[in-house]
């Protein structure tokens, strides 16, 4: 347990160093903004246009609940309606991030390696990924991932209507397994230089579980207050190379 918690802590430093790194660098937090700004916009539209239809959308998915008394029914489409966002918000957020990655290319593809050949020592015969062959790649994993994302969801969706677990132990269930997704995808970059795939990326984060949860579910907990993904990605993308970069040659003990 001492372990874990201890890597749990690594983890969450890694993150911190990601902020001290594009703090430091102002360029590198203003090129990692401008392609989430793009994107941002878009989620919180969603996000608004699902608030604004939720309970019709919560009375659309539970017909069975029709004819129950009225405080059941309200509470059994309200634990309907808390999910249905959770999903939206988890999923939007993984493809919030492969959207902002895919778009923005070329300036996470800096932001990486300056960090890792400023401050990590560089990465020797370093693949020179393209624009098109980096969009390619991560609309592939963001097809993926998201899959993999919404298999949970519907679990979880489920488990939503249980008293108490639903409002409780699922959400935070919810955020452990898309913190994991999201960690995948801020990786992404240090692992396609080397020429490494995404199981070899799965793989490696999943050895350190404690360490790359560390990172990531602060990570995704800050991208859920809005606008604050404008400062949070460049800074999780500093971090996640760090991340990437230390388990690669196994500088994490």
């Amino acid at each position: 347990m001492i372990r874990v918690l201890r890597d749990f802590s690594t983890g969450v430093g890694l993150l911190g160093q990601g902020f001290s790194l594009v703090f430091r660098s102002p360029k590198l937090l203003l090129i990692g903004a401008v392609p989430a700004l793009l994107t941002t916009v878009l989620l919180i539209g969603g996000v608004i246009g699902l608030a604004v239809w939720i309970d019709e959308i919560a009375t659309w998915v539970t017909p069975f609940a029709d004819d129950w008394n009225d405080g059941l029914r309200a509470a059994t489409r309200f634990a309907a309606g808390f999910s249905i966002i959770g999903a939206f918000v988890a999923i939007g957020l993984l493809l919030f991030t492969a959207i902002t990655l895919i778009i923005g290319g070329p300036f996470y593809e800096h932001i990486a390696e300056t960090v890792e050949d400023t401050h990590l020592g560089g990465v020797p015969e370093a693949e020179q990924v393209s624009w098109l062959r980096s969009a390619a790649v991560g609309a592939r994993d963001a097809v993926l991932l998201v899959g993999i994302a919404i298999l949970f969801a519907i679990p979880l969706f489920a488990a939503g209507f249980i008293p108490v677990v639903g409002q409780t132990a699922v959400p935070v269930v919810a955020v452990l397994v898309n913190a994991s997704l999201l960690a995948i995808e801020l990786t992404a970059i240090p692992f396609t230089r080397r020429g490494l795939k995404l199981d070899v990326r799965r793989r490696t984060l999943r050895k350190r579980r404690a360490v790359t949860l560390g990172f990531a579910v602060p990570t995704y907990l800050l991208c859920l207050i809005p606008l604050a993904a404008l400062v949070v990605l460049p800074a999780a993308m500093a971090g996640g190379t760090v991340l990437a970069h230390r388990l690669l040659h196994d500088q994490i003990r």
